[in-house]
């Protein structure tokens, strides 16, 4: 079994039972939720919304693979009523997002059949507090695979910047 670690978040619409019904469907289609953090509500990053985010982490075992992992997904996405990802870094308002940010201790850069790029462990991960303040809430002592840090140190780190 593997432990894999996504970032959720949502901005339109009943925030809570976005995060309720996501959770839910992982559940069913990728694997045992074995630990989700609390709802923060966060402020856009990346981009301007009137819209803040309601963000959690989750971690889940799981007998799929990263690629089926990251399939999973992004269906779960499309039947919570998302309709497009984010393309070159322009980000928009969005009924539920599910990032992968972790996979046990995996380092995979890898662009699957359908053309979606996975990278593991999530590059971006470090730089947005939205995905780890929820991460280190229920993975406190977790190694970043290629930072040597534990979820605690990274974020400790990132609040005295």
């Amino acid at each position: 079994m593997a432990k894999v670690y996504v970032g959720l978040g949502t901005n339109l619409g009943d925030k809570e039972q976005n995060l309720r019904d996501a959770v839910q469907k992982i559940e069913e289609q990728i694997g045992k939720v074995v630990s989700l953090s609390a709802f923060y509500v966060t402020a856009p990053w990346g981009f301007t919304s009137e819209n803040s985010f309601l963000n959690a982490a989750a971690c889940v075992e799981t007998e799929l693979s990263p690629l089926d992992v990251l399939q999973k997904t992004q269906a779960i996405e499309r039947e919570l009523g998302r309709m497009k990802k984010s393309i070159n870094g322009a980000y928009s308002d969005r009924l539920i997002d599910i990032d992968l940010l972790l996979y046990d201790n995996l380092v995979l850069s890898v662009t699957s059949p359908t053309g979606a790029e996975l990278n593991l462990p999530h590059p971006l991960m470090t730089e947005r507090d939205f995905v780890m303040k929820p991460l280190a809430e229920i993975a406190p002592e977790l190694v970043h695979p290629v930072l040597g840090k534990t979820m605690r140190e990274l974020i400790s780190s990132s609040c005295q910047q």
